[in-house]
């Protein structure tokens, strides 16, 4: 078997001469052309981060100046009390704002990525079943049996990839949602808290 292996109608030598000169060229050039589309992805979501820092840095800076001259204007220490209470909550809600939109980037540029790399990931497998289906094809008579095993055996691993990558997904979508809901209960609490300290003063 091993003698008529060697020996098909198309060398092998010339089946992955001919997969490495056109496909190589072709992956290759989809390749750059992701790794083009991955890197303005990531200077949008770095240009966008910039943005949100400073426009909370040019807020905070006015802000100060203004909470400083409102605690300055308090004639008694009670009038203090009342003018720190007032700040807490704006800046409270400023610092989850801040947070929530943090988030949303950080998101948004993940998802680009994760679908990046699941379409390079689908491209690549198609490839592969490409090269085996081609290359089994090209199987010299009588190597049926070897042809069969190699089959079931490439499409085993091709259920296990796919099984894996739900899984994958699956935790992803499973920890965004409970960061999500571990975020919404914290400021809830944090409001709550805030809210009775209010009735108190």
């Amino acid at each position: 078997m091993v003698f008529k292996l060697l020996h098909c109608n198309k060398p092998l030598k010339e089946t992955i001469m001919n997969f490495n000169a056109e496909q190589f060229a072709a992956a290759q050039k989809a390749n750059l052309t992701a790794a083009a589309d991955l890197s303005q992805t990531a200077f949008a979501s770095f240009e966008r981060l910039v943005e949100l820092n400073m426009a909370a840095g040019k807020a905070a800076v006015s802000e100060s100046f203004a909470n400083v001259q409102t605690l300055m204007s308090a004639k008694t220490p009670q009038e203090l009390m009342a003018a720190q209470a007032a700040l807490v909550q704006p800046a409270f809600e400023k610092s989850m704002s801040y947070g929530r939109h943090l988030a949303e980037i950080t998101q948004s540029t993940g998802g680009e990525f994760t679908k990046a790399v699941e379409s390079k990931m689908a491209e690549s497998e198609q490839a592969v079943k490409s090269l085996v289906e081609s290359s089994l094809k090209n199987a010299p008579a009588g190597s049926d049996a070897a042809v069969a095993v190699f089959k079931t055996a490439f499409e085993a691993s091709q259920t296990a990839a796919e099984t894996l990558k739900k899984v994958a997904k699956q935790a992803a979508d499973s920890a965004e949602t409970n960061m999500k809901a571990a975020t919404d209960q914290a400021e809830a609490s944090v409001k709550a808290a805030m809210s009775k300290a209010k009735a108190k003063a």
